[in-house]
């Protein structure tokens, strides 16, 4: 079923990095989501008012928040997919993202709500008249919300879209807390015991939980979060596959909405190789990132001797001495400069945001180790902060 749905309101389906198919998947969700959860709103209340259960009528509205989510995300998509202009040279993909948010917040504001409902429940208890067509309703809304989830967490992973996993994740908790409802309901019914209140406060838990979780997936990729380790090892992978190419550092990827990535990166190559031929080099390797990755790239080279025996041994020398101050340091731009006192080892220190040492602190260390190699030679080290999460990029 899900198949068809795209099949026929999703052109060109499988070309998911073009922001357009991105709106349509959206628009698909969005409708969806608005129609099915309209749906099981008025269900809902109907069953509320018939059994008078805050916990039912409570659930009620949490579909009714879940409509109103499901507008937002369809504005947003359709928003994201508009073209860069002057002011957003970028593009609007971001907007994805912040109706994400929005969504989360109105998810957390509905759990909020009703906590404090569900609590004047538990201290003043009432009788929840016991409906069969109360718990057809309520079973029934159970299974609608696990193909919901189902639904959204195969488009998001068809387009790798945070907000339709959010949606996948609210909706599964949906359909426990309305599984706590209905148990609530018959154990009420049963032995007379009135957990209303206390099904309600349980419902509540389950979606602040996914309001906050929601929330996490959207706010990371809008504060700058680190890309995803896999994805680096691949980019790492493809541009050491041209043999002009002997190592590369300084990875940064800039998200500005799904589809809309820009990175940058120093490429080593060797300082006596021919500038033109390695130039050419760099320019299939940006156009190459571009086809396979979907990223706007720029490639910046950086010379370093390949040829001279006692820079390469040094290099590899200083590698391994960094790494006893930090596994996960590494080094670039590693060049020598010699004096007739003293000679220069100068380079970079690439350094895991983790590391709790100061910039001063891992000069002083790298320096004690170098000296260590030869009183003579004096580290002039620059510190860079890595911008992934691997020691090798």
């Amino acid at each position: 079923m899900i198949d068809a749905l795209v099949n026929a309101f999703v052109k060109d389906a499988d070309n998911v990095r073009s922001p357009q198919v991105r709106q349509r998947y959206g628009v698909l969700a969005g409708g969806v989501g608005i129609f099915l959860n309209l749906l099981l709103f008025l269900g809902k209340l109907a069953a509320g008012l018939l059994t008078a259960s805050i916990a039912v009528t409570a659930d009620a509205f949490n579909n009714l928040s879940d409509a109103g989510s499901s507008v937002v995300t369809l504005v947003g998509f359709r928003l994201a997919g508009a073209k860069a202009d002057d002011e957003h040279p970028f593009g609007h993909g971001r907007i994805e993202y912040l109706s994400g948010l929005a969504v989360s917040a109105a998810i957390l504001l509905v759990g909020v709500e009703l906590l404090k409902t569900s609590v004047e429940k538990i201290l003043q208890p009432e009788e929840v008249a016991f409906s069969v067509l109360s718990l057809v309703i309520l079973a029934v809304s159970i299974c609608v919300k696990l193909w919901m989830s189902f639904f959204n967490r195969r488009l998001s992973r068809r387009i790798g879209s945070a907000a339709m996993a959010a949606t996948a994740a609210d909706s599964l908790s949906d359909a426990a807390a309305t599984a706590a409802v209905l148990l609530g309901t018959v154990i009420g019914h049963v032995t007379g015991v009135y957990i209303d209140g206390w099904v309600g406060v349980l419902v509540a838990v389950f979606i602040l939980r996914s309001g906050w979780g929601a929330a996490k997936d959207t706010l990371d990729p809008l504060l700058g979060q680190s890309p995803d380790p896999e994805l680096v090892k691949e980019i790492r992978d493809t541009v050491l596959t041209h043999p002009q190419v002997v190592g590369l550092h300084d990875l940064v990827i800039h998200d500005y909405g799904p589809g809309r990535r820009m990175m940058s990166l120093h490429a080593e190559v060797p300082v006596d190789a021919d500038i033109m031929e390695t130039h050419d080099v760099i320019d299939a390797i940006e156009r190459e990132i571009k086809s396979k990755f979907g990223i706007e790239t720029c490639i910046h080279m950086d010379p370093i001797a390949t040829g001279d025996p006692r820079t390469c041994a040094l290099r590899e020398q200083v590698a391994e001495l960094v790494k006893t101050v930090d596994r996960e340091m590494t080094i670039h731009d590693f060049r020598i400069t010699p004096g007739p006192c003293h000679t220069n080892l100068i380079f970079d220190v690439v350094v895991p945001h983790r590391c709790t040492l100061t910039d001063e602190q891992i000069r002083q260390a790298v320096d004690g180790k170098v000296k260590e190699l030869d009183p003579n030679y004096y580290a002039v080290i620059q510190v860079d902060r890595s911008y992934v999460c691997t020691a090798e990029a």
